[in-house]
This record gives C-alpha cells, sequence and structure tokens, in this order.
C-alpha cells in the first residue's frame, strides 16, 4: 500500500464544467483502501452515463492506495471506456502510476471453467482408471511376491542364520492352532447341509446312498480348501496387514531399515512360511470335519451308521480325490499372505488408512484365492484329474 499520510476516509467528487459535451472530472480523495471499498463502490455506481464523454479521474487527492482502491479506479476507467467515452486518470505520483500499472497489467478474464463430462465420458474415464489401478496393483503384487521369494531362498542357502525360527512358530500357532475351531465349526455345518440337500435331491430319484459321494467329492475335491482359505484371508490375512500397517505408522518398518535389518526378512517370510505349512493341516483338518458333519447327517436322515458310511466313502474317493484338494493349499497360502503384507507395507498417514488397507487385503485375499481356484479345475479337468 502506497500512503502519504494518514488521513479521512476516501471521497469522490463529480465536477462538470461547461455543456453537455464538455469533459467531466471526477476528484478523488482520502484513504482509498480496502476497509472503504464497499462505500466508495457505492459512490461510484452512482456516476453518470459516459455518453461519449470525457472523464478525467484526478487522483492527486488521494492520500493512502492499497490494490483494492486501484482496482476501483481501473475498474471505473475500464467501464468508461466500454461505455464508449474516454477516461484518462490524472494527477497521479510515480508510485502511484507503478501501482495502477501493475492492477492494470494483473486484471484479464480467468480461464474458461471446464464444461462438465457426460455420463458416457465419465463412464469410460472410470472404468480406464479401475483397469490402470488394477494393473499396477497386479504388478506391484507381482514384484513383492519376487522379493519375498528371494528373501527366502537368501534365507534358506545364503544367510540362514538370520532365519527367524521363533518368529514362525509364533505365527504357525496364530494362523493355524488358533483358527482350529472356527475352521471346523464351519466345515462341519457345511458337511451337515450338503448331506441335507443331497438327500432331499437324491432322493426323488431313489439314490440316497449316493449322499455319501456327493460330500466326499465335494469336501475333500473344492469346498474344503476353499472355505478353509476364506477364512483365513479373512482372519489372518487381515491380522497380517492390520499388524504390518501398524508397525509401519509407528515408524517401526522404518527403523529397521535404520538397524540394517530387511522388514521382508524379518516380518513377511516368517508369516509367508508359517502360513504354507499350516494351511495344508488347516485344510485337512476341515475335510475331516466336513465329512464328519456330513456323516452325522446321513446318519440322523438315512440311518446310514457310521462304519456304512465309511466304507461307502472309500469305495467312492481316492487318493486322486483328497490330492486334488490338498495341493492348493500352499499356493492359497502364499497368495493369502503375500496381499496381506503388502498391503501392510502400503499403508500411510493414519489409522484410517490401516482399515483401508485391511479391507482392501481381505477382498484381494479371497478374490485371488478364487480365481487360482478356478485356474486349478480347469488345470485339473484338462490332465483328466
Amino acid at each position: 500500500m502506497v500512503s502519504t499520510s494518514a488521513a479521512a476516509a476516501g471521497q469522490l467528487r463529480l465536477v462538470e464544467a461547461g455543456g453537455a459535451a464538455a469533459p467531466l472530472r471526477l476528484e478523488l480523495s482520502g484513504r482509498w483502501v480496502v476497509a472503504q471499498a464497499a462505500a466508495l463502490d457505492r459512490q461510484l455506481a452512482a456516476l453518470p452515463e459516459a455518453g461519449g464523454r470525457v472523464l478525467d479521474i484526478d487522483i492527486g487527492g488521494i492520500q493512502a492506495i492499497d490494490t483494492v482502491g486501484a482496482w476501483l479506479v481501473h475498474r471505473t476507467a475500464s467501464r468508461w471506456h466500454a461505455a464508449g467515452g474516454e477516461a484518462r486518470v490524472v494527477g497521479a505520483s510515480p508510485e502511484y502510476e507503478v501501482l495502477l500499472g501493475q492492477v492494470a497489467k494483473a486484471d484479464r478474464e480467468g480461464p474458461e471453467a471446464a464444461r462438465p463430462a457426460g455420463r458416457l465420458v465419465r463412464f469410460v474415464t472410470g472404468f480406464g482408471q479401475s483397469v490402470s489401478h488394477m494393473w499396477s496393483d497386479a504388478l506391484a503384487l507381482i514384484a513383492f511376491l519376487g522379493e519375498t521369494m528371494a528373501a527366502l531362498f537368501r534365507l534358506a542357502f545364503v544367510h540362514p542364520g538370520r532365519f527367524r525360527l521363533t518368529s514362525t512358530f509364533a505365527q504357525m500357532q496364530k494362523v493355524g492352532i488358533e483358527a482350529m475351531p472356527i475352521v471346523g465349526l464351519i466345515s462341519f455345518l457345511i458337511g451337515i447341509v450338503i448331506a441335507y440337500q443331497g438327500v432331499d435331491q437324491l432322493a426323488m430319484f431313489g439314490a440316497q446312498i449316493f449322499v455319501v459321494n456327493l460330500v466326499a467329492i465335494s469336501v475333500l475335491r473344492e469346498l474344503g480348501i476353499l472355505l478353509t482359505s476364506i477364512v483365513v484371508a479373512g482372519r489372518s490375512g487381515s491380522s497380517f496387514t492390520a499388524q504390518i500397517g501398524s508397525m509401519k505408522l509407528n515408524e517401526e518398518v522404518d527403523a529397521m531399515r535404520t538397524l540394517g535389518l530387511d522388514p521382508i526378512e524379518v516380518l513377511v517370510v516368517p508369516r509367508v512360511l508359517a502360513l504354507m505349512v499350516m494351511l495344508p493341516c488347516l485344510t485337512f483338518f476341515s475335510d475331516m470335519m466336513g465329512l464328519l458333519g456330513g456323516m452325522v447327517m446321513s446318519w440322523a436322515t438315512l440311518g446310514i451308521p457310521p462304519d456304512v458310511f465309511m466304507n461307502r466313502l472309500s469305495a467312492a474317493v481316492g487318493w486322486k480325490t483328497f490330492f486334488v484338494g490338498i495341493v492348493k493349499a500352499p499356493f492359497f497360502a502364499v497368495t493369502i499372505a503375500v496381499v496381506g503384507c503388502l498391503e501392510g507395507l502400503r499403508v500411510s498417514g493414519g489409522s484410517e488408512s490401516v482399515g483401508q488397507r485391511t479391507t482392501a487385503s481381505v477382498v484381494k485375499g479371497i478374490f485371488l484365492v478364487i480365481v487360482l481356484d478356478a485356474v486349478f479345475s480347469i488345470f485339473f479337468a484338462t490332465i483328466g484329474i
């Protein structure tokens, strides 16, 4: 703000000399500052129409002026020009001329507002962004899987002394032993449901005895491993993300790197190995509980005693059926563990990020397990198993 002295409020006075075609003189005085802007704007709005006349804006009486006051002067001159008249600013000191010049230079129209996109454009844009994010996530997951496998082989063959056996056993207890009640209960109930529904449908053909085949093949080949993996993805995968994410927020992961420790060796490898060992065990336990549920329901509804059920079971299924289910477990385990650990290491910002990454971990883990199960089904069907 350019100021010459402290004085009264801003004022203006219109002086008409001569006839209607004679030039007008607008004399400005006082303080033309932001505090006076509203009052000055009302006075300027009361000026007559230009009518092709000349207006001399005399700012020699202004005692103080800031950018707002300079803009009012500049706007008045511009509007007078636009209305067909001619406006001239006179009596300006060198400081005022510089200020008026800067305001005039900055007075230009802003960029045109972007037009709102149509529905089709928004749909295509959103679809493209989703595909781009999925592709980026897939690449990040593959890269992290490679880092994990490299760390695993490094610990196995190069630096076995750095392998954390205690941490691995602790994780095995958490993801395996402590998950047995929920896995067993769900599998037992699913076995009951399959047997009950199977009896109801097979009774129409007088083939109730084949409920044993239905329960055995469904549980051993698909449902045992699939249900177990989904439960583990929701229970252990989310736990991996929350644990590592909390450590990331507390800067414990950064502290490990500062101490020369590799977070993948310390945090990721024990969890991946624990799940690779325990998921096949949980799957076997799930298979047994599912068959038990089917046997109980068959005994209750058809009167098939347990010994007859077991004889029928041994005749209906072979080791291939059991193998088809159990062989998927290590692959599902690696997928769930890697997704959970990766999402945990991606946590940033605040605690809200932990919740978002935990949700993403469960959704991605279950989705990838189902995709892998479909791939395995096509593969086994192709090779005739």
